[in-house]
């Protein structure tokens, strides 16, 4: 915890700390109920999800206003992302109603601008956001179905993902044209995070 905590501070203000703190304490009394995280992950919050999320920061300028958050599932990263960055209004979209009710509960218990819409990803009819994340929710080539219509022409997406990431990278490069980027995890050597824009069908 020392090591993650030390990784955190490095990103965010102590007050955002303290906001996180919070969340944690909701996390975990919420999960006593209903199946927010997984038990084996219970213990480490902080470094398989909070600090997991955190390390997206860097990757978005100080000048982004809106993102939208795909199966959001219990806020990582979008509900993360808006309490570290108070400017950034997130958008978390989470079908399961449940999850969806949790986030609710948190942005409202700790004033966090962030809307959360419990609805099936095919079904929304939202502007464009600057930014779209989504963690842990489908392969590539179907993140960017369900992205591509959500997105602002000059936004970008932020994916993490596995060590299958560059397979799933190769698989959505015959059917999208995009921008690539990568950064390395700070969470799982074998992680990658690609930031992507300028996405587009082939034709």
């Amino acid at each position: 915890m020392k090591q993650d905590l030390a990784a955190i501070e490095a990103l965010v203000s102590r007050e955002t700390i303290e906001r996180l703190r919070s969340f944690e304490a909701e996390l975990r009394r919420w999960t006593l109920r209903i199946n927010l995280i997984a038990k084996a992950d219970i213990d480490h919050i902080w470094a398989r999800h909070i600090l997991d999320s955190l390390q997206l920061l860097p990757l978005i300028p100080d000048t982004a206003t809106d993102g939208i958050d795909l199966g959001a599932g219990a806020g990582f990263p979008g509900m993360v992302l808006a309490l570290a960055r108070p400017t950034l209004r997130m958008i978390l979209v989470e079908s399961d109603h449940r999850k969806a009710a949790f986030l609710q509960h948190v942005a409202a218990e700790l004033g966090v601008a962030a809307r959360v819409i419990a609805a099936r990803i095919e079904t929304l009819s939202l502007p464009p956001a600057g930014l779209v994340t989504a963690r842990a929710l489908a392969p590539l080539d179907r993140l960017l179905e369900l992205a591509s219509p959500l997105l602002h022409p000059e936004g970008f997406c932020l994916f993490p993902k596995g060590r299958q990431g560059e397979a799933e990278l190769t698989t959505a490069s015959a059917r999208w044209h995009m921008n690539i980027g990568r950064a390395a995890s700070r969470t799982d050597p074998d992680a990658v995070i690609f930031r992507l824009d300028g996405i587009s069908r082939v034709t």
